[in-house]
């Protein structure tokens, strides 16, 4: 009888434990988060997250206008150009972020591309910008040498995509189709220029990359020259364990 009851208490207090120890865990990990960073992240986390609200987010031009509604709801991928000019970095960088939608596959419709510009430009400038984006990674990787010193050469921001270059580009590809663009561009508010400001230590830095989760909320971010799959890495795990987005 006594031995059973020994048994009895030791079976209620390992419940007891079970049940307890992970909310121990939880709780101390709540004010330490820092105690998981960079055990299997491949970004920097953002602790705590910079909260954002739709308005923070104003489409510079009548695309973004139109399917800005689209990042509600979504994991946004997104990148930034905080200088008056996008350079070899920058559109390395966005180029990287379209390869990388491409590679999640059946999640790509759980994920919008924005991009953050945070000065005024003119639209001739910002449209060589969204054309090179579009364009410019049928160059990549190329084995011609041609195509690759053309590459390099449309890296430059004083090289410009005219229309023979686009036609040449394009091909026999129905021209509608090829120039059609994923990329949502976006300025952003006085309040969220100082909150990415406030992190970066007052520079954002060319071909910085930040993930926003479906809540709004900046929670993840990558230093210039990213490599893309270690992205699709933690973004993969992100979309696995999400159950909103």
């Amino acid at each position: 009888m006594i031995n059973q009851q020994k048994k009895n208490r030791l079976l209620i207090l390992a419940i007891f434990g079970m049940t307890i120890i992970p909310f121990l865990i939880a709780w101390g990990l709540k004010d330490h988060a820092d105690l998981l960073k960079n055990h299997t992240n491949n970004g920097t986390l953002i602790t705590p997250a910079i909260t954002t609200e739709r308005h923070d987010l104003i489409g510079m031009d009548a695309f973004s206008a139109t399917h800005i509604a689209e990042l509600a709801g979504h994991w946004l991928i997104v990148n930034v150009i905080p200088d008056a000019r996008c350079n070899a970095v920058c559109l390395d960088a966005l180029l990287k972020t379209r390869q990388l939608r491409l590679m999640l596959n059946k999640d790509l419709s759980r994920t919008r591309r924005v991009v953050i510009v945070f000065n005024d430009v003119a639209p001739e400038t910002a449209s060589q910008w969204w054309l090179k984006d579009t364009l410019l990674g049928r160059l990549r990787g190329a084995e011609s040498s041609g195509d690759a010193a053309l590459f390099l050469s449309l890296q430059l921001e004083e090289n410009k995509l005219d229309e023979a270059l686009v036609a040449k580009l394009v091909g026999d590809e129905n021209r509608q189709f090829a120039l059609r663009s994923d990329l949502i561009r976006v300025r952003p508010s006085a309040a969220l220029a100082e909150k990415l400001m406030g992190i970066s230590k007052g520079k954002i830095l060319d071909g910085m990359l930040y993930v926003m989760d479906p809540l709004g909320n900046l929670m993840m971010q990558y230093e210039p020259g990213f490599d893309p799959y270690k992205v699709k890495s933690d973004l993969m795990q992100l979309l696995r364990i999400s159950q909103i987005g």
